[in-house]
């Protein structure tokens, strides 16, 4: 005889087999079993070397919880180490628990510029209306997040640690975020194709011991519009390089020096960016093509232990270098 509560989910549309929580140790059960399950806890998982922890297709509603330490045996390729997609979707950390990325592994100084090949971290591709947050992140091969084709997705309260990486320098294009393209009332498109970003927010963040903090940055000669972008509320401590980084100069093999301005970048909020930078580092450096910066909102800054920069250009007001 179904039981009271099986008969109120059948009346209510929802499939018996959907109502279960589930609690999977390894990668390959957590695959094949990830379809049956409404709370999906992964424990202390070891995903096999060259493998994806696949969390791709989920049913809509279901919840991921990262529980103990979560791990992956190295091959050299190009992953990604775990992958997520969509609708409705919550993931998130049991208090205690790390997703260790083994970044040591794979590390040689040269990121994705050569050496070993590195798998990404993590894909969040394909999710709509959905959460990232609290989960506790260390040592990733390269790129940390990869986030595309999303619609209104919230990341909340993640803390990314690479520092291990800092050692003789060996941990590099270790970025927390890279590629991101999602459409929503927040969107943010960023390839070279379509380059467009809009209504992003960063906020209530910490930057610490990173080479940059504050960071807006457009491909010379590209086209396309960054707008509607708030920083608000980022403290920063250890910061090697630059503070507050806004340039329209940008080659992989090196900023150029010289910015363009097919890039707009317009209405932009920079408010109570505050901290330091190593006695080495700029505090705030500007570089804007002709014409392409305006509308800008610039409060609260406060940076120092750097040098002022010599070399802005075009600055908006009522920014400042």
């Amino acid at each position: 005889m179904r039981s009271y509560l099986a008969l109120l989910l059948l009346a209510l549309g929802v499939s018996e087999s959907l109502a279960a929580s589930c609690t999977f140790t390894d990668a390959a059960s957590a695959k094949s079993g990830k379809g049956s399950c409404s709370t999906i806890t992964l424990s202390n998982i070891k995903v096999p070397a060259g493998q994806t922890l696949d969390l791709t297709g989920l049913n809509s509603g279901t919840k991921v919880i990262f529980s103990g330490t979560t791990t992956f045996g190295y091959a050299a390729w190009e992953g990604p180490l775990i992958s997520v997609s969509g609708s409705n979707i919550d993931v998130s950390g049991a208090s205690g628990s790390l997703i260790d990325g083994g970044g040591a592994q794979w590390w040689d100084g040269k990121g994705t510029n050569g050496g070993k090949t590195k798998p990404k971290f993590f894909y969040a591709h394909g999710l709509t209306n959905s959460n990232i947050r609290y989960l506790n992140v260390k040592n990733t091969p390269v790129q940390g997040f990869s986030i595309n084709g999303c619609t209104n997705l919230n990341v909340d309260h993640v803390t990314i640690d690479n520092s291990a990486g800092d050692a003789n320098d060996l941990g590099h294009n270790t970025d927390a975020f890279a590629r991101m393209a999602c459409s929503s009332p927040t969107q943010i498109v960023g390839g070279r194709s379509d380059n467009t970003v809009d209504g992003v927010r960063i906020i209530d963040s910490q930057v610490v011991n990173s080479d940059n903090a504050v960071r807006i940055k457009t491909v010379s000669g590209a086209t396309g519009t960054v707008n509607n972008v708030t920083y608000s509320n980022i403290k920063l401590s250890g910061i090697a390089k630059y503070g507050i980084d806004i340039q329209q100069d940008y080659l992989n093999g090196g900023p150029t020096g010289s910015p363009t301005n097919g890039v707009k970048i317009s209405n932009v909020n920079i408010k109570g960016v505050t901290g330091s930078v190593n006695s080495g580092a700029t505090e705030v450096y500007i570089l804007c093509g002709s014409g392409s910066c305006s509308n800008w909102k610039w409060s609260g800054v406060s940076i120092s232990g750097g040098s002022k920069s010599t070399k802005c250009k075009n600055v908006p007001s009522p920014a400042s270098c």
